[in-house]
């Protein structure tokens, strides 16, 4: 649980256990098209993405965190896919950020092809279960062949969420 801002005096608890992808990926946080040529590149690109929104990231701060979960193995799980992911102590709450590179990044990933789907999973440190159920939630929904192909084809930033949305829901059913 994380302790939520008073108001009026009133200390309310967030469930972060229960959130699910849809309600930590925002529309700003969505890079329709990578510039990036290289792994370390696309990391940086995608915390600045998240910094510029998010007063406690630092995002070379960031890059590091997920170039040295990169250095523990890539995260790049194969067809197309990576989800590169870290913990940071500055993180009041969990962040999730998506990019796309159509023509695709080396990223070492599993299948030896290049990646060009990326989610990058962010969480307070001193968090587990929210951290691993975003992983092991998005990793179910990018199985969907059909999915990972509306993804590559969606056209703006906006039908991207919204894919993204109707499949998270698509799951809880």
């Amino acid at each position: 649980m994380k302790i939520a801002p008073a108001t009026a005096g009133v200390i309310f608890l967030m469930d972060i256990e229960n959130m699910h992808v849809e309600d930590l990926l925002k529309i700003e946080y969505i890079v329709e098209a990578l510039m990036s040529p290289d792994k370390a590149s696309v990391l940086r690109e995608l915390a600045e993405v998240l910094s510029r929104h998010q007063n406690d990231i630092d995002a070379e701060a960031m890059t590091r965190v997920l170039l040295g979960r990169e250095s523990l193995g890539s995260t790049g799980i194969g067809d197309g896919i990576a989800i590169p992911h870290g913990k940071m102590p500055t993180l009041k709450e969990p962040l999730i950020a998506f990019g796309r590179s159509r023509a695709g990044i080396p990223f070492d990933s599993l299948d030896g092809k290049p990646a060009h789907l990326f989610f990058v999973v962010m969480a307070p440190e001193k968090t587990t279960g929210i951290h691993l159920k975003l992983l092991a939630r998005l990793s179910r929904m990018l199985k969907d062949k059909g999915f990972r192909d509306e993804l590559f084809n969606a056209q703006t930033a906006e039908e991207l969420l919204d894919a993204i949305v109707r499949k998270e829901k698509s799951l809880k059913t």
